[in-house]
């Protein structure tokens, strides 16, 4: 048994060395028990193959698309409100399986043909020079080749000689610049850290503190001494060390604060570069099949202060269009405290440029439009104040806060006045309460001026006022108002009980006429910027309706199923305006295209409600605020914003009139006696 095992162990025999001359296999035998050994396993779960699938071959396959990249990749739609599927390209997405850089060259290229030209004339040579047994041997034709014979290739000259005209060298030109000594030169380089920006600022600051305390040395200095008392005291004044604090006087300076706003400007300009490119040049492309524009949203303010506020105005600066104010309150009742008034620029998304408190919650603001610097606003306890946002202690320059001046409820709405008529008058601005009056203030020199412009009087349901009984009579409350762009006399106020007066200032004692469409209060009513007889009307029963001066009755009335929050015309078209509702939705209506349904529609924020909106002057951009106290910037595609021109400078107003008039068709049975007829009835009657 241990024999068969030993012949088993020796069944496999190593290979003969060829060093040796394969001695060494000759004389390895059976019994040599340093015999390697060669056992074959099999697993237990191999699978037994035949021969034949044992000899097949497989393929694999490559191709140029990367495994790696998600092919489910997907879009948000603004038109459609959800994420899209989004095919994806061949040219952004191939997969590099191998590469190599080598030496071959194609045989039919330039290059190769080169090459090859090259080796014929240097084996020409090669061969010239062995025939050649002696320097005084003669060149004979056989040496050549044949290619060199036959003209196809021309040896280079075998000669080396030079004329004595290439012998001569000749003088470089005079040139200004080496005419004149250079200007020295040093080459610095450095690495500048804000510490050392600090060191600089302070030893300029202790520099100027030196001088000026040098001066004030020298006037103390009295007359009638010697000149060695003289020198004494100089030299005492100028040892005396300067008492001041440098680092408050350098940080609180304002040559520090504009080096930090343009420095917080560039680093937010870069880190937003994108939404900055959006801004300028983002155009939609891809234009949807129904003719709706799209909203691309840019930015979103958020201020620390305010986040538990709600956005109650918004005003774009006149002056400059990238700076907006904004105020921040609360339209409850029970929710009152302080309010906040916040200047933002689009030159810096992350912090206000100015921040106001004031005591109570902010309803409106209004920049003026020759003085942009000039902000009155509208406080929740009926007060008035103005601002001058250059004014660094960010108190009010006029404020009215007695009780015999200011209204008794709620300020809803300021607007400076626009007449001039060619004089010198001073500024004033006109305020609305629920309190049923109208107020114009003008601005003293020490302080602001009252005057009650009209009385929103409550009238019965016929148009005639109530019985003497005092229950019955009162003030209604107002809730906007707004003044003619052509004829600043004129104005509108919308009131809580739904209806809307026309008032003039020539004639103050009674409205001229009352439009009655709505149902609850009227939130807001804006004049056309450029048709003077039309103006719109939103309230809380969820209509937004579309008013003539001299028709009693709406021309449209758009129903949108929720309370519309704020409406705001758009300045380059007379057939544009846009709308805001509590549900978060934006909607843009353009009445040259459709009359009935909106040619664009977003949902900005789902949980929130949206309070009020605002058109840029000049960008086609729209400014939007909610009740958490989030301000939104989004850009209109261009099926939002056409123009009958190529900028706003060339808009011919008399043509927009003529688009609103088409869009507009009403009925001669309704057209009733023009407003300005009514006026001068009035007032001769008066």
């Amino acid at each position: 048994m241990a024999g068969a095992d030993k012949k088993k162990r020796r069944s496999v025999q190593p290979p003969s060395d060829d060093a040796h001359g394969g001695d060494m296999g000759d004389e390895y035998d059976e019994d040599n028990e340093m015999a390697p050994v060669e056992e074959k396993r099999v697993p237990k779960g191999q699978v037994q193959l035949e021969e034949e699938q044992l000899s097949e071959i497989f393929t694999k396959m490559i191709t140029a698309g990367d495994p790696n990249v998600s092919k489910a990749k997907t879009r948000f739609s603004y038109t459609e409100n959800e994420f899209v599927h989004v095919g994806l390209t061949a040219s952004d997405h191939i997969k590099v399986h191998f590469c190599m850089e080598g030496d071959l060259i194609l045989a039919d290229s330039d290059e190769a043909r080169d090459q090859a030209a090259l080796k014929v004339i240097l084996e020409a040579k090669r061969k010239i020079e062995e025939s050649k047994d002696t320097p005084d041997e003669k060149d004979s034709e056989n040496d050549y080749p044949e290619d060199v014979l036959s003209g196809k290739l021309a040896l280079k000259n075998q000669f080396n000689f030079s004329e004595r005209a290439t012998q001569t060298f000749n003088n470089p030109k005079r040139k200004k610049a080496i005419c004149t000594e250079p200007p020295p030169k040093r080459n610095y380089c450095a690495q500048v850290s804000k510490w050392e920006i600090h060191d600089a600022y302070l030893k300029e600051f202790e520099k100027k503190a030196f001088q000026a305390s040098m001066m004030e040395g020298k006037k103390k200095v009295v007359g009638g001494k010697n000149d060695e008392e003289e020198e004494t005291q100089l030299a005492t004044v100028q040892e005396t060390e300067v008492n001041v604090d440098p680092d408050a006087e350098l940080f609180g300076s304002v040559e520090m604060a504009r080096a930090m706003q343009v420095m917080e400007r560039m680093v937010h300009t870069n880190s937003e570069a994108e939404a900055f490119h959006d801004f300028k040049f983002l155009e939609d492309k891809s234009r949807a099949e129904d003719g709706k524009g799209q909203f691309f949203p840019l930015w979103r303010f958020i201020f620390e202060k305010a986040q538990r506020k709600t956005v109650s105005s918004i005003c774009w600066n006149p002056e400059f269009p990238d700076l907006f104010a904004v105020g921040y309150g609360s339209y409850d009742f029970v929710k009152q405290g302080s309010g906040l008034i916040c200047c933002f620029s689009l030159k810096n998304t992350s912090f206000p440029e100015y921040v106001f408190e004031t005591e109570s919650g902010v309803m409106c603001l209004d920049f003026h439009p020759d003085h942009s610097s000039l902000l009155c606003v509208g406080l929740y306890d009926g007060s008035v104040s103005v601002y001058d946002v250059r004014n660094k202690d960010k108190t009010p320059i006029y404020v009215a806060t007695s009780p015999k001046l200011k209204h008794t409820d709620p300020v809803w709405q300021v607007y400076w006045s626009r007449e001039s008529n060619g004089e010198e008058k001073p500024l004033s601005f006109f305020s609305v309460s629920s309190d049923g009056r109208v107020s114009s203030w003008i601005l003293n020199k020490s302080e602001l001026l009252h005057e009650d412009v009209t009385e929103i009087k409550l009238y019965k349901q016929d148009g005639e006022e109530g019985e003497n009984n005092s229950n019955l009579v009162g003030l209604a409350g107002a809730c906007s108002f707004d003044f003619n762009k052509t004829q600043e006399h004129l104005m509108i106020v919308g009131t809580e009980e739904g209806a809307i007066h026309s008032y003039s200032n020539a004639y103050n004692s009674q409205y001229l006429r009352s439009f009655e469409g709505h149902h609850m209060g009227v939130y807001s009513v804006r004049w056309n910027q450029y048709h003077p007889r039309v103006f719109l009307s939103c309230s809380a029963d969820w209509t937004v309706k579309l008013w003539e001066l001299n028709t009693p009755t709406p021309i449209l009335t758009f129903d949108l199923n929720t309370s519309v929050g704020d409406i705001a015309w758009a300045p380059f078209s007379s057939t544009v305006f846009a709308v805001i509702t509590a549900d978060g939705k934006v909607r843009v209506y353009d009445l040259s295209v459709n009359k009935h349904e909106p040619v664009g529609e977003t949902k900005v924020n789902k949980k929130a409600k949206l309070t009020h909106i605002c058109f840029n002057p000049k960008d086609p951009i729209i400014c939007v605020g909610d009740d958490r106290g989030v301000v939104q910037i989004l850009k209109l595609s261009s099926n939002l914003r056409k123009m009958s021109a190529t900028s706003l400078e060339e808009v011919d107003t008399a043509n927009e009139i003529a688009r609103l008039d088409e869009v507009m068709i009403i009925p001669e049975d309704e057209k009733t006696e023009d407003i300005n007829a009514l006026l001068e009835k009035a007032v001769q009657s008066s």
